[in-house]
């Protein structure tokens, strides 16, 4: 069976970093001078650990971006596995792709 499609490649830059969160779950990754004139286009990949992790971008523009990591370990109790409270989770590794818009 075939199938049929067409490829369009992004116009633009793409950059990626990877970086690992500090004490306070945060990594910022700075983007060589010149290479965006606005905020890029990001997605974010972890590093998968015991427990649940997810990721927050909290500031992203033209020169740097910041994300923070929260953890919460999978508890259970009476036999039904619940999160507990999140916190910050630090010593993961983040993955960052950003493209121009």
């Amino acid at each position: 069976m075939p199938t049929r499609g067409s490829y369009t490649p992004i116009p633009g830059r793409v950059e990626r970093a990877t970086g690992v969160t500090d004490a306070n779950g945060n990594v910022t990754v700075t983007w060589p001078a010149g290479t965006f004139s606005v905020p890029p286009v990001l997605t974010v990949g972890i590093h998968g650990a015991a427990g649940f992790r997810s990721h927050t971008i909290t500031a992203n523009s033209a020169t740097a971006t910041t994300i923070n990591v929260l953890g919460a370990p999978v508890v259970s109790l009476l036999g039904i596995q619940i999160l507990a409270a999140s916190v910050p989770a630090s010593g993961i590794t983040v993955h960052v792709h950003a493209a121009s818009s």
